[in-house]
């Protein structure tokens, strides 16, 4: 659970919590009811999802991988 402060958005509390504002749909999946607000108020109590592991180096595409001979 997280407790919104004001001024608090999707993209900024996926950001806070899950380390990635593009992770906001996930967010808004489990808290349907507030699908429409924009911007929170203070107080308001959101689910947020546990994310699965995941292992960077088959997800991020080659030119974030780096060189290997870096």
């Amino acid at each position: 659970m997280y407790r919104t402060i004001s001024g608090d958005t999707f993209d900024l509390i996926a950001h806070k919590t899950l380390g990635d504002d593009k992770l906001a749909g996930v967010i808004i999946e489990q808290n349907i009811e507030h699908v429409e607000t924009l911007i929170f108020t203070a107080g308001v109590y959101l689910k947020i999802p546990d994310l699965p592991d995941v292992d960077l180096s088959t997800s991020l595409p080659p030119w974030k991988l780096g060189d290997a001979s870096d």
